[in-house]
């Protein structure tokens, strides 16, 4: 039955104290998805539930461009990323013509591809980096934006993915390029641009290259920007991320695409399984815990596909690797949440939740129907026990982790938000497409 959360009032149901949070190298958020790559901040002890324009907002900075990248952070300093158009535009616009581009905004600038880093108490600007300048050959999809990949850290250097106008290795306290890589200029499917971020295990940065001509994944020396390995994929476009996961040594990569989900080596790019069921136009990236992983999808089809690692080999369809599967209410462009062993998920891109156990694939509770939350793209996240989901019509709702999840607050910004939330000390950071937001208690002294 699905049960409604609606006519929920700020306050009536909250009862809490938020607390001063110190700052914590084991509370970084350096990836989109955090340090477990699951959407979970494990570190964090008490973030801010409840917040407004005018309450508890310790800064919020105006950022120049747009860019629907999550920002990473790690210790003092954030970092983000944003396409900045600039110069004389184009009359009329260059349409985009890829082969089914559908809602797209046409390209009439050239831009600017920036990365910014911000201080984390005070929401000044340390320094900015101009990575690229040039005008796009697509513009993508008109909800979209040319700076979609988040950047990832291991916090001496930072690297900043563009797709089609380059990767990037940035010193992370001086903001100079180490070192770039071109790798061409990738054909989405329908024109609608690109959006996944790249994944960093030790010394290998793993890049997702998939799109409409021949599709690869990349495995770099993260000091020098060389190859250590690239595999040639049979796939059209995917927004997935890669996961690295560890399990049955070595680690493995894992992409979800169209033709099929794989595991790679992480250390020379063999493929050590492979799995069909998933939709065209993959988006949602998959997630892990104890060795098992979890993956969805809903284009054409809807489905959402729970995978056991553990001495996975070869093709694993219909086999008992697969421990379970389901075509209900599966999500598209939001990633799954994986916390405490329970699974979060948004039908499509809609309020619609989904609570699952993990390993069993049972509801626990639900489904909700969250009225107030009609659109969303960014994923969601957890910490200390609740579970943050933003719409793109700039509403959060926290609810509790528990058996019977319940509202906690419904919190309202005036911007718009593609993009994942970051939760790093106790400090909750959105980034709106005018505006990052540090969300808190009280300012670190």
């Amino acid at each position: 039955m699905i049960f409604y959360l609606k006519n929920f009032l700020i306050g009536s149901l909250i009862v809490s104290q938020l607390l001063h949070g110190n700052l914590k190298a084991d509370s970084n958020w350096p990836s989109w998805r955090g340090s477990t790559g699951n959407g979970t901040a494990p570190d964090t002890s008490n973030p801010p539930k409840e917040w407004s324009e005018e309450k508890n907002i310790l800064w919020k900075k105006k950022l120049e461009g747009l860019g629907h990248s999550t920002p990473v952070i790690w210790e003092d300093k954030i970092f983000l990323t944003s396409a900045v158009p600039f110069g004389k535009k184009t009359i009329p616009p260059v349409p985009d013509n890829a082969p089914g581009s559908h809602d797209n905004l046409p390209v009439s600038q050239s831009h600017q591809f920036h990365v910014i880093c911000i201080d984390k108490k005070s929401g000044k600007i340390i320094w900015k980096t101009k990575c690229h300048e040039s005008f796009p050959h697509e513009g993508g999809h008109k909800s979209g934006s040319l700076a979609s990949a988040s950047p990832v850290t291991d916090g001496k250097h930072l690297f900043a993915y563009f797709g089609s106008h380059g990767l990037f290795s940035i010193d992370c306290s001086t903001g100079k390029i180490i070192w770039k890589r071109d790798f061409g200029t990738m054909s989405t499917k329908h024109g609608h641009g690109e959006g996944s971020s790249p994944a960093l295990k030790g010394n290998t940065l793993i890049i997702n290259w998939d799109h409409e001509k021949q599709s690869a994944i990349y495995a770099l020396n993260k000091l020098t920007g060389e190859n250590l390995w690239k595999a040639e994929r049979k796939e059209v476009t995917s927004w997935s991320s890669p996961l690295i996961v560890e399990v049955d040594n070595p680690s493995q990569v894992i992409i979800s695409a169209t033709d099929r989900i794989r595991g790679y080596d992480l250390n020379d790019g063999r493929i050590i399984w492979e799995c069909s069921g998933m939709s065209n136009n993959v988006v949602a990236s998959p997630v892990s815990e104890n060795g098992k992983v979890y993956l969805g999808c809903s284009y054409d089809k809807r489905a959402l596909i729970a995978i056991n690692l553990n001495g996975a080999k070869g093709d694993i369809t219909d086999t008992s690797h697969v421990m379970w599967s389901t075509n209900k209410r599966t999500p598209y462009v939001p990633s799954p949440l994986l916390y405490k062993g329970t699974l979060y998920y948004l039908s499509h891109y809609q309020g619609i939740l989904s609570v699952t156990h993990a390993e069993s694939g049972k509801t626990k509770s639900g489904p909700f129907r969250i009225d107030s939350l009609r659109e969303i793209y960014s994923s969601p996240v957890a910490a200390s026990n609740h579970i943050y989901i933003t719409s793109r019509e700039g509403l959060t709702i926290v609810i509790s982790h528990e058996d019977e999840p319940k509202p906690i607050a419904f919190n309202k910004l005036e911007d718009s938000f593609s993009a994942s939330a970051a939760i790093a000390g106790n400090y909750l950071f959105l980034r709106g497409e005018n505006y990052l937001y540090c969300i808190g208690s009280e300012q670190e002294n």
